[in-house]
């Protein structure tokens, strides 16, 4: 018995030995991780790495991403092994299934890389990529190279995965053209240019400072296959911005390649009026309760102490108010849909005008100070409010400081607003034309008598009405560049 032991030991060694050997053998064959690349197919000055990789239990030893472009390389991403060294160390990428992994992973320069589990074996890195983020990157082709490593036969071994991703670096700009010629701005107003844009779905318009005014194809301003590279873009000089400030057309693509180009254009100071406004307790009573009222989510300390509230109303309430105004503009319609100059409201003595700046004194000391931005307009009470143009109506309701309050979308970026009505009477979405009435004036919100408060919008912005009541500034600041560049836009019958 013992010698036949002593025979079968030695066997079953040998054989749990080429057992091992086998097993050996075939983890050095298991395939790495698997790893597939959608992001990018071309990158600009900005772009996205989306990388996949595929391992079980989402394990991984090493993750190396680089950026290789004419013969250079650039470390992207690294996730080394557990113990920065070279033994067979497991190191679990996301072992939390909704934590990214630690950002010490990450390169220098790897900021805003997130490398997440996605599922039980799945994990994604998403990082930035684009010549604003890695300054080498030149025109024409390149390629991300990926190396993995997984654990096998329980972290004795790995496998490894080499894969390749190519894509194009395209930093070219949107090509520009300015088309219409003499420019002239008046300080707070409005003017427009004509000019083309190559790839004509780049976005573009006219760059005021830090003011951005979208441009949009010549097709909405009425003409019927008019080229698509045509574009046209209102734009302001506002009434808070240095006479000096600077103007250019821009264009910027999908990849973030922005262009520019100057035109020639001159600026108009304008005096804006100093005026002061006493306020008072019997004021104070007849207008803030009633606002506060109104405007459910506005919250004072102390609605009693009616100083403090009417200073928060001035300040804070007229801030929300204008944001709320500035996000109504950018839904404005791509189409014209005014027809020649606007209308002043008839019969109206103007008691306040543009851009006033107004010094608010209680009991002989200045307590605050606003700029009015608008028009005044008074005639009789509960006057009828008619529409200044062709228009559609986007706002019909309570607006804060301008309480009952109607805001018209006249395309292209352009609105007109109608405040301190005493009633409405339109809808959102209704189309309306000129001399449509609106409501009647009244003394809702921060009105201290009956009145329309009249302003003109440019993507949000206030802007002086009175350019726009002026037939002749219509003709010569934009119809004239409509007809020079092949542009027209519908004029009523009857002025």
């Amino acid at each position: 018995m013992r010698k036949s032991i002593l025979i079968i030991i030695p066997v079953v060694l040998i054989a749990a030995a080429a057992g091992t050997a086998v097993i050996w053998e075939q983890a050095g064959r298991a395939p790495g991780p698997t790893i597939v690349i959608s992001e990018p197919g071309t990158v600009g000055r900005v772009g996205e790495l989306v990388l996949v990789v595929e391992t079980p239990r989402g394990e991984l030893n090493s993750l190396e991403v680089a950026l290789e472009q004419n013969g250079a390389s650039v470390p992207v991403f690294s996730l080394p092994r557990a113990d920065g060294g070279d033994e067979d160390v497991v190191a679990d990428a996301a072992a939390d299934a909704d934590a990214p992994a630690d950002a010490d992973t990450a390169p220098a320069g790897a900021a805003g890389a997130a490398l997440e589990r996605e599922g039980a074996n799945r994990l994604v890195l998403r990082q930035p990529l684009g010549r604003n983020r890695y300054e080498s990157l030149v025109q024409g082709p390149a390629t991300i190279a990926v190396t993995a490593t997984r654990p096998v036969l329980f972290g004795y071994r790995e496998a490894t995965t080499n894969f390749e991703h190519e894509f194009e670096v395209n930093l070219r700009p949107p090509l520009l053209g300015v088309q219409s010629q003499f420019h002239y701005i008046n300080h707070g107003g409005a003017e427009v240019v004509v000019y083309r844009v190559t790839p004509p779905d780049a976005e573009s318009g006219v760059r005021v400072g830090e003011h951005e005014y979208p441009g949009y194809p010549a097709a909405g301003a009425g003409i019927e296959g008019a080229d698509p590279s045509l574009h046209v873009a209102f734009f302001a000089l506002l009434w808070n911005q240095p006479i000096e400030t600077p103007i250019s057309v821009f264009a910027r693509d999908t990849l973030g390649n922005e262009g520019t180009a100057t035109f020639a254009y001159r600026t108009f100071a304008q005096q804006f009026r100093q005026s002061r406004i006493n306020l008072s307790d019997g004021f104070f009573r007849n207008v803030v309760p009633a606002i506060l009222q109104n405007s459910p989510d506005f919250r004072v300390d102390d609605p009693s102490d009616l100083l403090a509230s009417y200073l928060s109303i001035n300040r804070d309430m007229r801030v929300e108010n204008d944001a709320y105004i500035t996000e109504l503009g950018r839904t404005a319609s791509p189409e014209i849909l005014w027809q020649g100059p606007f209308k002043q409201l008839i019969n109206t003595a103007v008691q306040s005008g543009f851009a006033d700046q107004r010094d608010y004194y209680y009991e002989g000391e200045v307590v605050d100070h606003q700029t009015h931005l608008g028009f005044d307009l008074a005639s009789t009470a509960a006057a009828p409010v008619l529409a200044a143009n062709r228009g559609r109506v986007v706002h019909a309701g309570w607006l804060g400081i301008y309480g009952n309050c109607v805001i018209l979308d006249h395309g292209m970026g352009l609105q007109s607003l109608y405040a301190h009505l005493s009633s409405i009477d339109v809808i959102d979405g209704d189309m309306v034309e000129l001399d449509d009435q609106l409501g009647r004036s009244g003394a809702t919100g921060l009105a201290g008598g009956d009145h329309l408060h009249f302003t003109m919008l440019l993507n949000g912005n206030a802007v002086t009405p009175i350019d726009w009541w002026s037939a002749q500034w219509v003709e010569d600041r934009i119809l004239r560049k409509f007809r020079e560049a092949g542009v027209t836009v519908p004029e009523p019958e009857d002025q």
